[in-house]
């Protein structure tokens, strides 16, 4: 009969920053833990996911090679040496989270004859991706999909993807919805002036749509709003220049990576999600727990979260429809309440972290069982 497994390893390609697959990662070896679960995390760098690890007692080790890019000499040394940590810590389970971390961690878990599941927090083949890159892990994808014992995805429009391109058998592709811890509903902070505060929450690469965002904002001068920006990456730079330049120093706020982001939600009028693909943010599901109205892009699983109840979506790279959701919000405040009242409910009902962690182990327990 299948059954929760006595020791899992995660297996998740960066350590080294905080986004929805490292939190989605330290949540569920946290509740491992608690359950009695023997718990290792495996990532090819360290920093911040780490030092959480650490502070919940979770065994953790780096993989050397284990990285984004493309080296296909690194991959084959992280799969080796991923190999070598399976012998050792004898799992019963390889759970891979984001791209590279799923073909080497379901390479290794193959060859070592370890049941594997694949977490798709969006495929890399999805629409708004570079036509290059979706043709090389589709390609992959096929071969790794027959490796696996499940596929769970966090969205819907991920799951109808890989069963229109047929990557395995509908019983195999699972559909399990991104869950938050539990947070007791708080009154909504003042955020201290007269401004409507708006809050993003993502990392400032190729994904993310900032310049749609700044584009929306830009008619908007003679409104009173203000903007934080929550995340680190490789574009923040340009975007601090382009701020400073636009004369929007005293108004737009870069915080970079930070741990207190629910207190930092509590003290926001607005959340707002510029993006050009996704799987089924996190971030969205964080603002609805703070009881926040949401403006995000409409791509990926974000419909799923956000209705017509609880916020606005947009075409993706539609700076007009931006512009008008954000000009209705900031204009009225009887609004950003009731939209944001109903995420909560909405939060309450559909995506807390123990629903998630209950699916989470029923699909496990089937890769399990023979």
């Amino acid at each position: 009969m299948p059954t929760e497994p006595r020791s899992v390893l995660f297996v998740i390609t960066r350590g080294d920053s905080i986004g929805g697959g490292q939190i989605h990662v330290r949540d569920l070896a946290r509740a491992l833990q608690a359950r009695g679960i023997r718990v290792t995390v495996a990532a090819g760098s360290e920093g911040p996911l780490q030092s959480e690890l650490d502070a919940s007692g979770i065994r953790h080790i780096r993989i050397p090679g284990l990285q984004r890019s493309i080296n296909p000499f690194g991959d084959l040394a992280a799969v080796g040496a991923l190999r070598r940590h399976i012998r050792r810590l004898s799992p019963d389970l390889i759970s891979c989270h984001t791209a590279k971390a799923g073909l080497v961690g379901r390479l290794a878990a193959f060859l070592e004859g370890v049941p594997a599941v694949f977490t798709a927090h969006g495929w890399q083949f999805a629409e708004g991706i570079p036509a290059w890159q979706k043709a090389i892990v589709l390609a992959l994808e096929f071969v790794l999909a027959r490796l696996t014992r499940r596929l769970i995805t966090v969205s819907g429009y991920d799951r109808d993807l890989a069963l229109k391109l047929r990557l395995a058998v509908p019983s195999k592709i699972v559909l399990v919805h991104n869950g938050m811890p539990w947070l007791d509903a708080r009154p909504r902070l003042a955020a201290g002036s007269d401004a409507v505060k708006l809050v993003m929450v993502a990392r400032f690469q190729e994904q993310k749509d900032h310049g749609a965002l700044f584009k929306a904002l830009e008619p908007m001068d003679g409104l009173p709003w203000t903007l934080e920006l929550i995340g680190d990456g490789p574009d923040k730079a340009r975007w601090e220049t382009w701020v400073a330049a636009r004369g929007w120093s005293q108004r737009v706020r870069f915080a970079g990576q930070v741990l207190d982001v629910p207190a930092r939600l509590q003290a926001a009028d607005i959340f707002v999600l510029a993006s050009l693909w996704e799987g089924f943010p996190r971030s969205i599901l964080e603002a609805m727990r703070a009881g926040l109205p949401v403006v995000a892009s409409n791509v990926g699983g974000v419909k799923e979260a956000v209705t017509e109840s609880t916020g606005i979506v947009v075409p993706p790279r539609d700076v007009p429809a931006l512009n008008r959701a954000l000009r209705a919000l900031i204009a009225d405040a009887a609004l950003r309440r009731e939209l944001g009242a109903a995420g909560r409910l909405r939060y309450e009902s559909e995506f807390t972290f123990d629903a998630m962690l209950a699916k989470t182990l029923k699909v496990w327990s089937a890769a399990l069982g023979r």
